[in-house]
């Protein structure tokens, strides 16, 4: 029996991966939670063999508690699961922590799969597997982000303020904003709704800004 963590802020998300698991058998829900602070503070988190953790948590951001969860239990297998489009979140998740990456676009026998061998698959596999997959042409302005400056981006993109992400990653907010100017360097841009449009233009964002 597997025993599996779930992490994700929208309860039908969660409902339906407890069913899904349920239905094919062998795995147990162990415990769930809808914000970043909830998997952080959780001790159900000492019970499960993987836990699945959706990027885009309310109170502390999936790319952070994946850190932070790293720092502290490197043994941990944690499987991603996020609507982000894997090409542009995959290689950075591995390389903050994460196992494995499943789109929320694919079918949920992926997730089975991906969670099933993450309990299973030594991390040194699963991880070089991700890492070797084949780069993209040509390097995008994206990609000379840090990995902090990254979860900037990504929070910011979503609407969230410099208060808002300083409170999420536990720094000051002058912190935040040298990572938003360097941000704004790296991608040519000179306010959030120019990095909106950019995240439109590079693949992160669903629906174009009006």
């Amino acid at each position: 029996m597997i025993r599996v963590f779930i992490a994700d802020d929208h309860a039908m998300v969660r409902m339906g991966m407890r069913q899904v698991l349920r239905e094919i058998g062998g795995f147990e829900v162990v415990g769930e939670a809808s914000n970043g602070r909830e998997v952080l503070s959780s001790p159900l988190l000492d019970a499960c063999d993987v836990l699945v953790l959706d990027l885009s948590m309310p109170r502390v951001e999936g790319t952070e508690v994946l850190r932070r969860l790293h720092a502290r239990r490197p043994e941990l297998p944690i499987v991603v699961h996020s609507m982000y489009p894997e090409e542009q979140f995959a290689k950075r998740s591995v390389a903050a922590g994460a196992v494995a990456y499943v789109s929320k676009d694919s079918a949920p026998q992926a997730l089975v799969d991906a969670v099933r061998r993450a309990a299973t698959t030594p991390r040194y596999e699963l991880m070089r597997e991700v890492q070797e997959q084949p780069a993209r042409e040509g390097e995008a302005k994206h990609d000379q982000l840090t990995q902090r400056e990254h979860q900037v981006f990504v929070r910011l993109i979503a609407g969230a303020s410099v208060a808002e992400i300083a409170a999420e990653l536990d720094v000051h907010s002058c912190t935040v904003s040298n990572h938003y100017a360097k941000i704004r360097t790296k991608l040519g841009v000179h306010s959030v709704a120019e990095l909106v449009r950019y995240a439109y233009a590079a693949g992160f964002l669903l629906h174009e800004p009006r």
